[in-house]
């Protein structure tokens, strides 16, 4: 999830999705075609959610939502979820009358534990103790035809005052038997490298499932996890034996007129396209299952579009790993870990704007998480974030250190009392309620930074307590 990307706007803007001037050097015409088709798709589904009734997925499986998502709510998924995905979103209980829209709400209430700087604050609201609707969203998902399905979500930011695109995975996938072994083969059009993926340790679907806006957040992240409603991507990907997931993806950023147009944040132009790729090994045995895999992206930017010729280049290599006990869906656990590493070359920020003091800088991301739902109602998580990388006193001004380090953890609990089997207003009445705590033991370099006023501010100040109600039909 999230609200601050997209490609959703009304009135004169409809028509220019299908005019805007996409940038079009050797070796990127093949991807206009795609950019024109997901804006078409995202703006049928907006239109269309006025008039039309609201099902789910899970209306269209006829399966309750605990079949796919642990808790039977959230991102996290089963396998029976994970396969539903890379087929797809295509299954189904072969009843007529689907209509493959949803709506969501996200509402929370968050206090810090020291009210932020007059600078830092996010505008229209107080410097502590605020409460917002988050984000409300409504889904094009679910199946287009026998092979072709999708999940797209636009997105209205209560706290930006913002509309957009939030994500958008439109897949064509097949099933079929290679050398005696039941396999799929898919590809996926979408605008975020992470939001493909079936497990649920890397950027897009990783722990914390929600959180609040006037969070201080995690520190700076790779690049593979920046591009969200930046970028247009065609991914192809493989699921052999139900084991072993490859995939491979090539992405190019919007023009900047398209951009501004669609409130997406402008990252610059990639030089050449941006490649991700995917490998893991999968191994389901029904009381419990694993996870290990591999993936990486690679980028060069220019920051400037004005100013093209000089990029950064960016390097991202990560592991990562996934257990789950099932059982008999009592008593369900899951571990969820991830390391990335992203090698910097600043050709630009240090070479042309002298805005760092090294060519070459590095960040280390790590992120674990455990959790424990009792009868897919009751759930507490645990997870913790460390990100470190290079000193660099002029990238990082605000690091009295001039390191980005930040480490920290984070503690949620939740109740979810629909989405099972019998479950009151089942398919539609889906509900969760949490309290999540972040506590903060180093942020921007150490126990102390600067703030935006210029003044230290401790990290553990920027403690955070949230209150959420997270509804979905």
């Amino acid at each position: 999830m999230g609200g601050k990307s997209g490609c959703f706007y009304f009135g004169k803007n409809v028509m220019s999705v299908f005019t805007a001037n996409f940038p079009k050097p050797c070796g990127r015409y093949w991807l206009q075609f795609f950019r024109n088709i997901a804006c078409a798709v995202s703006l049928f589904g907006i239109s269309a959610s006025v008039a039309l009734a609201v099902p789910s997925y899970a209306r269209q499986t006829g399966a309750d939502c605990a079949s796919c998502h642990i808790g039977g709510f959230g991102p996290q998924l089963t396998p029976y979820g994970m396969k539903f995905k890379l087929g797809g979103y295509t299954d189904t209980d072969g009843k007529d009358g689907k209509i493959p829209l949803s709506a969501m709400l996200v509402a929370n209430w968050t206090q810090t534990a020291k009210n932020v700087a007059e600078a830092d604050k996010v505008p229209r609201y107080d410097t502590n103790n605020n409460a917002a609707v988050q984000e409300a969203s409504l889904f094009l998902a679910g199946r287009m035809t026998e092979n072709i399905g999708t999940f797209i979500q636009a997105t209205y930011s209560g706290v930006e005052r913002l509309s957009s695109l939030d994500q958008v995975d439109i897949r064509y996938a097949r099933t079929m038997e290679l050398f005696g072994q039941e396999s799929t083969f898919g590809l996926s059009l979408n605008n975020n490298p992470t939001l493909t993926d079936p497990f649920n340790t890397l950027g897009q679907w990783r722990f914390p499932y929600t959180s609040s806006d006037f969070n201080a957040g995690y520190g700076p992240s790779p690049l593979v996890e920046s591009l969200g409603g930046s970028v247009i991507g065609v991914n192809a990907y493989t699921f052999l034996n139900n084991g072993i997931y490859a995939e491979l993806g090539l992405y190019d950023t919007l023009s900047a007129s398209t951009l501004n147009k669609i409130n997406a944040e402008d990252i610059g132009q990639f030089k050449g396209l941006g490649t991700y790729w995917r490998v893991a090994y999968f191994k389901d045995m029904k009381r419990d299952n694993f996870q290990v895999g591999l993936f990486g992206f690679n980028a060069r930017v220019q920051p400037d579009r004005n100013d093209l010729g000089t990029a950064n280049n960016y390097f991202d290599l990560g592991v990562d790993g996934t257990y789950q006990f099932l059982g008999n869906r009592e008593h369900i656990f899951t571990l969820n870990a991830s390391y990335a590493k992203e090698w910097q070359k600043l050709n630009y920020t240090y070479g042309n704007l002298a805005e760092a003091d090294n060519l070459k800088n590095n960040i280390n991301q790590f992120r674990l998480a455990g959790s424990y739902y009792y009868n897919q109602t009751w759930g507490a998580t645990a997870g913790i974030f460390d990100t470190r990388g290079s000193t660099d006193r002029t990238l990082y001004s605000n690091s009295l250190s001039g390191r980005p380090t930040t480490t920290g953890y984070l503690l949620q609990a939740d109740w979810t009392p629909w989405g099972k089997e019998n479950s009151w207003g089942a398919p539609y009445a889906n509900v969760r309620l949490g309290a999540q705590y972040t506590g903060y033991s180093r942020f921007m370099g150490g126990s102390s930074y600067l703030d935006g006023d210029g003044n230290q501010r401790r990290a553990n100040d920027n403690n955070t307590t949230m209150l959420f109600l997270w509804m979905s039909l």
